[in-house]
């Protein structure tokens, strides 16, 4: 089965560099993406056009692609299932719950300059971070790619129910399956809480097991494209 790659906030499709062989000796077709904007020097890139690229990448596939996102593209991942419900075998989401329709996707930190810059890693001490070693923060720090401001600031919106029929795997790194559950049922995700087919995988990493983790990673999306 293909496995489409999404990454998250300043990252682009290297960061499933390790990622991919595994995906690789396990049968699958690993596509890790590389969106607009956030790696391809597109500074005026949108929302609407990482989208594109994603469901170009769906419609690419030979098959129904398991589509994988992280973190704040957990959103673009949920955006796929509603574009291409027929089309999508399920949704990985990994550290990250999707927005809801209305909101912005990714209106964290400070915009500056049309672009919203990696904000260092005080936001993220604790959980997030704890299995980044110095090396592993500066390499991060060194190649996150601002997010253009049309994509951070950009509204999402759904409009097929169908959407809540696609199969959906929530990879909890950062937080337990315990937790994540306690947040959907406080409302945290409308969008999930609605879903028909919900999944729980625990992984023992912080907020980045592409990179801490790469190997367990892809065995736990290799059992939610196999299911």
């Amino acid at each position: 089965m293909d496995i489409l790659l999404i990454a998250g906030l300043w990252l682009d499709g290297s960061v499933w560099d390790d990622v991919v062989p595994e995906l690789t000796a396990l049968g699958h077709q690993p596509v890790p993406l590389t969106l607009p904007g956030q790696g391809d020097g597109a500074a005026a890139a949108t929302l609407d056009d990482q989208l594109e690229a994603v469901l170009a990448a769906v419609d690419a596939a030979p098959g129904k692609p398991l589509v994988v996102g992280h973190s704040a593209a957990s959103t673009l991942a949920w955006l796929a299932a509603d574009a291409r419900p027929e089309k999508v075998a399920g949704i990985a989401l990994i550290g990250g719950f999707p927005a809801a329709d209305g909101q912005a996707y990714a209106d964290y930190f400070a915009v500056e300059d049309g672009a919203m810059p990696f904000p260092g890693w005080g936001p993220f001490e604790g959980a997030d971070a704890a299995d980044l070693d110095q090396q592993a923060r500066d390499r991060f720090a060194a190649a996150a790619i601002p997010v253009p401001e049309g994509v951070a600031r950009g509204v999402v919106r759904l409009a097929d129910e169908r959407r809540f029929d696609v199969p959906v795997v929530v990879v909890c790194p950062e937080f337990t399956p315990a937790q994540a559950k306690e947040l959907i049922a406080a409302g945290d995700s409308p969008e999930l809480a609605r879903a028909a087919q919900l999944q729980y995988v625990d992984i023992d990493s912080g907020h980045w097991p592409m990179a801490t983790r790469p190997r367990e990673l892809a065995r736990v999306l290799a059992e939610a494209a196999g299911s």
